[in-house]
């Protein structure tokens, strides 16, 4: 029986189902419309699933917020959204102050036992004066019904060049939703042929980046056993997928080289016989390592290429994976992918350029309030996130370069536009720049080289002190140096490129 497992507790199907039209009709009689958002600082967790399904069903956005960052940058999703409604754990709330925008309905979901001790959690942190989400959606039960309004999404936020995130917003029909939904079902998440009700799905990523809310939000339709690890660890990992059965999973390659790093007679001790799809994108996975899980897990690993923005236009198999050692695969069937050079000229094959993809069936998307940067990333109906790459003759894609900055660590994108903008205002930064760099781990870590006044008397710890009044832990330079000068074009502008080669120099890979 399909059901939601967290720690020792458990929501049937059935009463996930009662539960999600009493929130939409709560929603509703709060005046949540159509095209509207209600944002999420949710762990996964229960409410996660309500809330976004009820939110999706009464035709609002539901726009989960990443609960790492600063009361400061949740507080600019919130308005930049207009959230109507905020849904949040109570320990996430009663950190952001005057950050909620007045008139936004704030709704506290009590934070479980099982989250309080895998994030130490401390008792009684709650919010002062709370609404309480389970009663309100309780009291919803003899409300009217929501008129139907065409089903909507979940909007994410991803940041630009520009450092400010910004919302990825569809409105997909209801043709487009049977097309995307068969292909990411299907094939990307091996999810489909009428097998989700017998499939038992292990959540271990947060639902607040875009591929795990999908695939979340996905299990959940087609009516899987969904079971929630409350924080990744790779020992207990392996323990739920041996306790649980667990047939299908979502994860990131960090995930893989922490899994591997456990000592063979731990890796050893669990049954993982269970696993029939397990899927894996969000960030590069080197060949070596996607060959050594191959090797233990069996051929049940496949990985996809794709964005916020784009869906899951590009996906591969393991036994593609050793065919063709670094590939993220070819266009799924009715998806495209080109390479174009800077003058827009579409390339052959084996030419690199810049990667442009679309999904089949996906709707068009726009950033929310900001079409004219929607605009400047397409071509012949394509999308691109900056990578740079090439297409082979049988239509696989290889990843080289990334064209803009972005850093992704653990899977997490990083923009360095964010965090150069708040280094500037650091006193004594006269100029900065910050770029990946390899890291075993995480594949890379945030650097920062940096400009500085001799008097200001600067260190790694007092710049990452002054970062972290405003940004997430997460986005704080794990290397720091300094220099008199940094090297520049005749431009002027900072040539990161060459501060950028020396760490890379032997990495055996560029991104």
């Amino acid at each position: 029986m399909s059901r939601i497992l967290s720690g020792d507790r458990v929501l049937e199907r059935a009463a996930l189902g009662e539960r999600v039209a009493n929130a939409a009709k709560a929603l509703h009689a709060a005046g949540v419309a159509p095209g509207q958002s209600v944002a999420l600082l949710l762990r996964n967790d229960f409410a996660f699933f309500e809330a976004s399904v009820a939110a999706q069903t009464i035709g609002a956005y539901a726009t989960p917020i990443n609960w790492h960052n600063t009361p400061d940058e949740i507080g600019y999703v919130l308005r930049d959204c207009g959230a109507t409604v905020l849904v949040g754990h109570d320990d996430l709330l009663a950190k952001l102050g005057d950050a909620v925008p007045a008139g936004t309905i704030v709704l506290a979901v009590a934070t479980p036992p099982e989250l309080a001790a895998a994030y130490g959690v401390p008792a009684g942190a709650t919010l002062a004066d709370r609404r309480d989400w389970d009663e309100w959606v309780a009291a919803a039960a003899d409300k009217p019904t929501p008129p139907p309004a065409p089903q909507t999404g979940s909007m994410i936020y991803t940041s630009g060049t520009t450092g400010r995130p910004k919302g990825v917003k569809r409105q997909p029909t209801a043709e487009h939703e049977r097309e995307a939904r068969h292909a990411n079902t299907e094939r990307a998440y091996g999810l489909g042929d009428g097998n989700g009700a017998e499939a038992v799905v292990l959540m271990n990523g947060p639902m607040y980046h875009s591929a795990p809310n999908g695939y979340g939000l996905t299990a959940v339709r087609v009516g899987a056993t969904i079971v929630l690890e409350p924080r990744f660890d790779p020992e207990e990992m392996l323990q739920l997928i041996e306790r649980h059965p667990v047939t299908h999973m979502h994860m990131v390659p960090t995930m893989f080289t922490r899994l591997l790093r456990l000592p063979e007679e731990t890796r050893a001790r669990y049954d993982l016989s269970s696993l029939r799809f397990v899927v894996h994108g969000a960030a590069p996975c080197p060949p070596p390592l996607k060959r050594a899980m191959i090797e233990w897990w069996a051929p049940v690993i496949n990985e996809y290429y794709g964005s916020t923005e784009t869906g899951i236009p590009v996906w591969h198999s393991s036994e593609e994976a050793l065919r063709k050692p670094g590939t993220v695969g070819r266009a799924l069937p009715g998806g495209e992918v080109a390479a174009y050079n800077a003058e827009g000229r579409r390339l052959p094959p084996g030419e690199i350029g810049e990667i442009y993809m679309r999904a089949g069936g996906m709707a068009d998307f726009t950033y929310h309030g900001r079409d004219e940067e929607r605009a400047a990333i397409g071509r012949d109906g394509l999308v691109t996130v900056g990578d740079v790459g090439f297409v082979d003759a049988d239509g696989y894609v290889f990843l080289c370069d990334r064209k803009r900055d972005m850093i992704i660590s653990g899977g997490v994108n990083i923009y360095p536009a964010e965090i150069e903008a708040v280094l500037m205002q650091v006193a004594g930064v006269r100029d900065c720049a910050v770029f990946g760099i390899p890291d075993d781990e995480f594949g890379e870590a945030v650097c920062a080289h940096i400009e500085a006044d001799p008097a200001a008397g600067l260190t790694r710890e007092s710049v990452r002190e002054a970062l972290g009044q405003t940004l997430a832990r997460y986005k704080l330079p794990k290397v720091v140096a300094f220099a008199d000068a940094l090297p520049r074009e005749d431009s002027g502008k900072i040539f990161k490129r060459k501060l950028r080669a020396p760490y890379w120099d032997g990495a055996g890979r560029s991104i």
